[in-house]
């Protein structure tokens, strides 16, 4: 026998024995080269200058910013019957995609388009053109053909004001967790039955109590769509029916009324669930909860910990949110409720819920839009050419070099500064409303301003810290 035949076959058999198997992606090794310290503490430092900035300033000169409009051409509404019925067909097409076609998750449109097109970039979509989503969601054309069908008459049950934002809350949670938690969110037939019930569910609740309120406080997409198309520099008129007003970013969140309690509670819901998902695959995590990350043991073996952690940091987000905004409330002293305080400070989140978005999902993105593209091109495994990508090949090339991978990490970091900082400026705008006294305004703002510095830091080193792939 040869020398080193032995260790050859132990090697193929050892390659026949099955085994879980890791994917990393290459941009995280590269990204532990880079200085990231120096990132973390420069974006930490522009927040904290923005805030230092915006308190010297004449307020008069912030209240002109934010007030700012520019006249545009108008834009006519869509008309939302036919559009929301295109939405519901092509919804309906996934979900028979998600049972008949691939099992592989990334050639089956369904996971492709819920997880990337959808969450990811039309929630991008939403930030630039406003609240879209009024127009194409898949309920409205939907609840009008069946009461056509049925004859039923536009007469709905009164959602009750005692449940607030509960509704979206649970929905929405529920949702986080079958992202975050559930072994196969991915697995195509799995997907579309969760898919399915969750639109039979909102299609009821819609012909109860009507499009209007049920969207306003009970479906959690087009709460959360809303609250992001407020972000658009693209605002409607007066009447909500055409887009004619060129405004600063996220001013227009600054006029809103306060958020009730539960309104709160969902703002922080949607930025401490992206920031979990970001938490759940590093290694800190990972020990904390005594796994060891090289030995990963599949998601079924961490749901009970992955579960307790969703809860715990949204119950985490939710005391240091309110600590802090007390705290800046009982400095400014000022014969204003707390509720009122807190209720609108917390628009201030979600631009930061929308970058933490943006950047988590950055490369996720940049690879899943290409798997898009294939699957797309033959939707039911058919053998079809519909886009002529027969002969196209996925790259993760550029996740290879150091060149690309930090201007990635660049684009990271200057979104989540960005979001940060668009923050400070709706928080400190709002102040200045709340507060008759700029100086008292400022004061209140110190707490929340810390809080919003640490955010930064900490975003920063969820995307630079070792994770699992």
């Amino acid at each position: 026998m040869k020398p080193g035949l032995p260790i050859r076959l132990l090697l193929a058999g050892w390659s026949l024995c099955p085994a879980d198997v890791l994917a990393h992606s290459a941009e995280r090794g590269l990204i532990l080269l880079l200085p990231t310290e120096l990132y973390m503490i420069g974006g930490a430092l522009a927040v904290l200058l923005s805030f230092i900035v915006l308190a010297v300033i004449p307020p008069d000169f912030v209240r002109r910013l934010s007030g700012y409009s520019q006249p545009i051409k108008g834009i006519s509404g869509l008309p939302a019957v036919p559009f929301s019925l295109g939405s519901f067909l092509a919804l309906a097409f996934l979900i028979v995609t998600g049972f008949f076609g691939s099992r592989d998750p990334l050639l089956n449109p369904l996971p492709i388009t819920i997880w990337t097109l959808f969450w990811i970039l039309f929630t991008l979509l939403q930030c630039i053109t406003g609240n879209l989503w009024t127009h194409v969601n898949p309920w409205s054309g939907a609840a009008w053909v069946v009461r056509r069908i049925f004859c039923l008459k536009p007469r709905y049950a009164v959602l009750p004001e005692g449940f607030g934002y509960f509704p979206g809350i649970i929905l929405f949670a529920g949702f986080a967790w079958f992202e975050l938690v559930d072994p196969a969110p991915e697995d195509p037939h799995r997907l579309a039955w969760m898919v399915l019930v969750y639109w039979l569910i909102n299609l009821v609740a819609v012909l109860i109590y009507g499009e209007e309120k049920w969207f306003e406080r009970g479906e959690p997409f087009s709460i959360f769509f809303r609250l992001i198309g407020k972000l658009s520099p693209f605002q409607p008129d007066r009447d909500g029916r055409e887009k004619n007003r060129l405004t600063a970013p996220g001013s227009a969140m600054c006029a809103l009324p306060a958020l009730p309690f539960s309104g709160i509670l969902f703002v922080l819901l949607t930025l401490s669930t992206v920031s979990f998902d970001g938490l759940s695959g590093t290694f800190f995590w990972l020990g904390l909860i005594g796994v060891n990350p090289l030995e990963f043991p599949g998601r079924s073996a961490v749901m009970p910990d992955n579960s307790l952690g969703l809860a715990g940091g949204f119950g985490l987000l939710v005391l240091l949110y309110l600590a802090c905004v007390y705290a800046g409330w009982k400095m400014a002293g000022a014969k204003v409720g707390f509720a009122e305080v807190a209720g609108r400070l917390v628009y201030s989140i979600i631009p930061i819920s929308l970058v933490f978005h943006c950047a988590h999902y950055l490369t996720r993105v940049l690879v899943n839009v290409q798997y898009a593209f294939l699957a797309w091109n033959d939707p039911l495994s058919q053998g079809w050419n519909l886009l002529g990508a027969s002969h196209f090949h996925v790259t993760t090339s550029f996740f290879n070099h150091l060149d690309a991978v930090s201007l990635i990490w660049g684009l990271q970091t200057a979104v989540i500064v960005l979001g940060h900082v668009i923050g400070i400026f709706i928080a400190h705008v709002i102040a200045l409303d709340i507060y008759p006294a700029p100086r008292t305004a400022v004061r209140s703002q110190v707490f929340p301003a810390i809080l919003m510095v640490a955010y930064t830091v900490f975003g920063l080193w969820l995307l630079s810290t070792a994770a699992i792939g």
